[in-house]
């Protein structure tokens, strides 16, 4: 695992999996995921991991006309790195969930390197009452969701962003995703340093025991040795303390109301700068410093924010 000496905190503004009525505080409109981008940035995240969603129901929406209004807000107002999602939705092909990339062109773009159950219907154990009729139907879905990410699917996306220039932030969800990376590393399709997002506590992966954490630490190690940068994701209320770990581990973190919307025991966040916050303070409290932008781009060898097309 490569080590830079500084801390890459990512932040995921908004996500797919939280419904709007599961807190004020989530971003929907292109207006408060910009507001809350730039916010995260000038908390101190060094990329931002986006969505877009319907400004008037919330729901996914992986058209590329709706990431441009944000997208050129942030390029205007702020250095930071942008991620953008190719896995948008666990109910959309793999066509849809990449075009936004592949039209924008983005420094990084998220890759989910392996098909997986994807439970969600458990937050219908905490949420009874929605705004809109679809987040019940949405969730209640995932009874009988498989998130596809076939070998296929993962070539496909491979082929279409690299032209452009656009570098990955690879989701593995679970061990096997790590082995089924290091197969496209070592066929060529993609190149290092591997920016390599662990992602623990969502129903269907891994889970998120101190053990898991060290065994995808440990699998990442021998695959990848010192050609991967490691980063960690903890779901729900995992997410900070996963983040400490992380941290203390010598990785990077990403935090943000896609993975959580919690600041504290029974606490929402009351945006995503807070949680920003609250890992830079984590991090910093353990002898770290967090990266900036620019140190993110060298750590991860990105093309660089003028060379995106929006």
């Amino acid at each position: 695992m490569k080590k830079s000496g500084k801390t890459i905190i990512t932040c995921a503004v908004t996500g797919a999996i939280h419904t709007p009525s599961m807190s004020p505080h989530l971003p929907v409109t292109a207006e408060e995921i910009a507001d809350a981008a730039i916010g995260a940035a000038e908390a101190g995240a060094s990329i931002v991991h986006l969505h877009a969603r319907n400004p008037e129901t919330g729901q996914p929406d992986q058209t590329p006309e709706a990431f441009e209004p944000f997208l050129r807000v942030i390029r205007q107002r702020s250095n930071v790195v942008v991620n953008l999602t190719t896995g948008g939705s666990p109910y959309m092909s793999v066509e849809e969930r990449v075009k936004p990339a592949a039209t924008w062109q983005p420094e990084v773009a998220s890759m989910n390197m392996g098909s997986m159950n994807f439970g969600l219907f458990q937050m219908l154990n905490r949420y009874k009452e929605f705004d809109h009729d679809w987040e019940r139907d949405f969730l209640e879905g995932s009874w009988d969701l498989v998130f596809r990410n076939s070998y296929k699917d993962i070539r496909y996306a491979f082929e279409t962003l690299n032209r452009t220039g656009t570098r990955f932030e690879f989701e593995c969800y679970d061990t096997a995703h790590l082995y089924n990376l290091h197969y496209f590393y070592r066929e060529g399709f993609v190149e290092g340093p591997l920016f390599i997002q662990t992602v623990f506590g969502l129903m269907g992966g891994i889970g998120a025991h101190e053990d898991d954490v060290w065994h995808m630490k440990r699998t990442a190690d021998r695959l990848f040795g010192d050609d991967y940068v490691w980063s960690v994701l903890g779901a729900g209320a995992s997410q900070m303390r996963i983040a400490a770990m992380a941290a203390a581990m010598g990785g990077n973190v990403r935090v943000g109301l896609e993975d959580s919307l919690w600041a504290g025991p029974k606490r929402l966040a009351r945006s995503n700068a807070e949680q920003v916050e609250i890992a830079k303070t984590l991090i910093e409290s353990l002898g770290g410093s967090v990266a900036t932008p620019d140190e993110a781009r060298e750590i991860l060898n990105l093309k660089g924010g003028d060379r995106v097309a929006f």
